[in-house]
């Protein structure tokens, strides 16, 4: 249990949250947002909508969905609506979080305001620290960190958008692809239900089948129907088998 200290100032508790920008999770997503400045660059996307995109689609998938579907050619409201299914995902994130940050005290519009900076990385880090901040200081640690790691990768991006020309495509890439592949083992590595890992194992099996079958919703299907298929694996078979014998199945 953490300790109450009420003799602390919220302030230092916002300085407090921006030093985990210093952290693993956080050093690998500044890093594969240099790789996301190259990807916008040679797909014509502009330094200051790079820049934007980092400070408004917080989420680097996203951003690598819109600019995918800006260059297919798509028009303004299948950008919206991929990006918003994509995004769908980061309710549940939000969803448990929130809990754990308010007290009676803490206003609405604040909470709303600190879910826009609620991504993989945010919800991975604060999940693991959140339990040794004191509650009420929570709000200003997570605003600390999900601000200043917002704020930095924007820099990042600004600064790094002309200089990755100079780097060799594959440099680029594996900075890159160093964000997926922490994703992936962090979610593993927190998972704490057993549907969690069944659906992370179907993802990792059906993205990539139905990428050939139908890349064109290939994301789409391997979403919602893996994440079915995991929930009917978990409530008709693991969950049966943790379940007590009712008085009627005892001998």
């Amino acid at each position: 249990m953490p300790v109450e200290s009420d003799a602390e100032p919220l302030s230092l508790w916002f300085f407090r949250g921006m030093k985990g920008i210093f952290s693993l999770p956080s050093l690998i997503l500044m890093t594969s947002f240099v790789g996301f400045s190259a990807f916008a660059l040679e797909s014509g996307v502009s330094r200051g909508e790079a820049v934007f995109m980092t400070l408004t689609i917080w989420a680097l998938p996203a951003k690598m969905i819109l600019i995918g579907a800006m260059t297919s050619g798509a028009g303004l409201a299948t950008c919206f609506l991929v990006v918003t299914l994509s995004s769908i995902r980061m309710m549940p994130m939000v969803a448990s979080i929130v809990p754990e940050m308010r007290t009676a005290k803490t206003p609405t519009w604040l909470l709303l305001f600190l879910s826009h900076f609620v991504a993989i990385t945010a919800w991975v880090f604060a999940t693991q620290n959140l339990s040794k901040v004191p509650r009420d200081a929570r709000v200003a640690w997570f605003a600390g960190f999900g601000m200043t790691l917002t704020l930095i990768n924007a820099i990042i991006v600004a600064i790094c958008y002309g200089v990755v020309a100079a780097f060799p495509p594959v440099v680029a890439g594996v900075l890159f692809f160093l964000t997926p592949v922490y994703f992936v083992s962090s979610i593993w590595a927190s998972a704490r239900h057993t549907v969690v890992k069944v659906a992370f194992v179907i993802g990792v099996i059906g993205g990539p089948l139905f990428a050939v079958i139908e890349p064109d919703f290939d994301i789409l299907y391997a979403g919602v129907g893996g994440g079915t298929l995991a929930y009917l694996i978990d409530r008709f078979w693991f969950r049966r088998k943790i379940e007590p014998a009712t008085a009627e199945g005892e001998p």
